[in-house]
């Protein structure tokens, strides 16, 4: 018999990576994304899985901040697992909008782990957090004992939803996980975020379409790896993990300007000619230097990053 699995925030990058691999299992995926394209959905899955039974996944238009049909959702599937891969991702658009992300992220949440709760139904249950719960990493690597220091609403919402899987993971003998995920990338990341910016602003002024990018910096140090070796994680950690927060990243920090370099290198542009520092852009109290230390995971379940930057950064261009 097939067990189910519920996926929030599906068609994103890190949903689309992990659906791909859930259909290797006996599984039926149910996936609810804020306004999701259904073609587009599929289109971007079969770039990544080229052969699936598109019957085994189900895409749910359902508002994740009503408790009350998330709870009804709940009842009716049973899940086996839950990924909370949703929410908001904007840390910039989040200083400026009164809270609404900060308790949207929230929200969710626990209209999610009150379902559950109410139902006394517990599946294993993984929950997205980020590393803009930290402050920095200039002196080591950030591990799963780290100090928090959230900076922004996005991240003190984050923070919270990480504290709360600490306490139902010990009150109620609960295998519900924290994954604190850094900078990751793929083919299908958003316009507005800086991987993607300064790609697609180099194909630009090479198509003659602009002549320059603007960016905060370019010796701030960020550890990124790819989206698809994030969802493996995210797998192994919910199916084999034994700890209740894992951290997830490469291990490795580069400097924006060493991607801005690999993109102009593929291009054939010039830094200064086409790359403009604009040090208003910056964050306030923005870290410089963010850096994973994923040895829990690399040790206890052997995952290891599958292509180096170089290549990730050549993968994205390639794939635009």
């Amino acid at each position: 018999m097939m067990k189910n699995i519920l996926i929030t925030g599906i068609s994103g990058q890190d949903g689309l990576f992990l659906s791909s691999l859930l259909l290797n299992e006996n599984v039926n995926i149910f996936g609810i994304s804020r306004k999701i394209n259904h073609k587009n959905f599929y289109y971007n899955l079969t770039k990544i899985k080229q052969k699936f039974d598109m019957s085994r996944i189900n895409l749910i238009d359902i508002d994740l901040l009503k408790y009350s049909d998330i709870e009804n959702l709940i009842k009716d599937i049973n899940p086996y697992q839950i990924y909370n891969l949703s929410g908001p991702s904007s840390v910039y658009d989040s200083y400026f909008d009164n809270r609404k992300i900060e308790n949207q992220i929230k929200s969710i949440f626990n209209n999610l782990t009150s379902s559950c709760i109410r139902s006394n139904i517990f599946p294993d249950f993984f929950q997205a957090s980020s590393s803009e719960m930290y402050s920095n990493s200039e002196n080591a690597a950030l591990d799963e004992n780290s100090k928090f220091s959230p900076r922004s609403p996005y991240a003190k919402a984050k923070l919270y939803n990480h504290q709360k899987c600490l306490e139902f993971y010990e009150s109620y003998n609960w295998k519900i996980v924290s994954g604190i995920m850094f900078n990751h990338e793929s083919e299908f990341r958003k316009d507005n975020y800086l991987f993607k910016k300064i790609i697609n602003g180099a194909k630009d002024i090479s198509d003659n379409k602009a002549g320059f990018i603007e960016i905060g910096s370019l010796d701030y140090e960020r550890d990124w790896c790819f989206a698809g070796d994030v969802a493996n994680a995210i797998q192994l950690i919910l199916n084999e993990g034994k700890h209740s927060t894992y951290v997830i990243g490469s291990g490795t920090s580069k400097k924006i300007k060493d991607l801005v370099m690999e993109v102009f290198t593929y291009y054939d542009l010039s830094l200064s000619e086409n790359i403009k520092v604009n040090k208003t852009l910056l964050r306030d109290g923005d870290p410089k230097i963010i850096i994973a230390n994923p040895t829990r995971l690399k040790e206890e379940l052997g995952w290891q990053t599958s292509i180096s930057f170089k290549d990730l950064v050549k993968r994205c261009i390639d794939k635009i």
